[in-house]
């Protein structure tokens, strides 16, 4: 049965990750899912409302405070009397920074992907974990969480991804001091960094590897764990984990 005390949050779906986890966790919550444009939630929020869940999707750009602010009202005008009690920040850069040699790059495409990765979580965090804190006092069952989906850059800067690294590792780093200011109010926060293609429609690279089944990650094994870390017992959290193929080389 859905939860009529609590919700989960999830900004940045598309058809991969963020569809996954917003199916995952509305078999248990509410769902409310942000994403700039409609079309990305659409299709999930029909689905899931036609499947006994509840899921609100609006359009907001995690990017822009009060575009999120008005976002996270009308959310909580919805589902009036609900406390929050999962956020997942899954946001792409509003254009992909493009993977080429640091010299052919300008300083639009740091912007792009420090925009995303860094404003918008910043922005995000600030938003939800006042509410997550708030949820906290009422001991759910699973603890308050908020997850980042991060990538090989947020450890790794490889040749032709600077600017993509410069943002997942700032991204990295805000959500460590997240999880150690927050962690010891009793709210988990965690941070998955997805290490390989992952297996959706928009995926461009199919050679070596990927190529092979289950090569690429699949979004419904990264909700799985995400799930996971919202259920662990606060006796033995999990801050950082990573997902990558049987057969990805690391």
């Amino acid at each position: 049965m859905v939860s009529n005390k609590y919700y989960a949050l999830v900004a940045g779906i598309g058809t991969g990750t963020g569809r996954a986890v917003a199916l995952k966790f509305s078999k248990e919550y509410p769902v409310v899912l942000l994403s700039r444009r409609t079309e990305s939630f659409k299709d999930v929020v029909v689905y899931i409302n036609k499947n006994g869940g509840k899921a609100i999707g609006i359009a907001a750009d995690a990017t822009d405070e009060a575009s999120l602010a008005k976002a996270l009202q009308t959310a909580e005008q919805e589902l009036l009397g609900l406390q929050l009690v999962a956020a997942i920040y899954n946001v792409r850069p509003n254009s992909r920074p493009s993977r080429r040699p640091f010299l052919d790059l300008n300083i639009e495409d740091l912007d792009i992907s420090l925009d995303g990765n860094v404003r918008g979580l910043f922005y995000f965090a600030q938003a939800s974990i006042p509410k997550l804190l708030n949820t906290v006092e009422t001991k759910p069952e699973h603890s308050p969480t908020f997850i980042l989906t991060g990538a090989t850059a947020s450890i790794r800067g490889s040749k032709l991804w600077s600017v993509i690294a410069a943002g997942k590792s700032g991204a990295r780093s805000l959500v460590q001091s997240l999880a150690r200011e927050f962690g010891e109010q009793g709210v988990h926060v965690g941070h998955a960094i997805i290490d390989g293609s992952i297996d959706e429609p928009e995926a461009k690279y199919a050679d070596g590897n990927e190529a092979t089944p289950d090569g690429k990650i699949s979004p419904y094994g990264i909700a799985e764990a995400y799930w996971s870390l919202h259920i662990q017992h606060k006796s033995a959290w999990t801050h950082e984990i990573d997902l990558r193929p049987f057969n990805e080389k690391f």
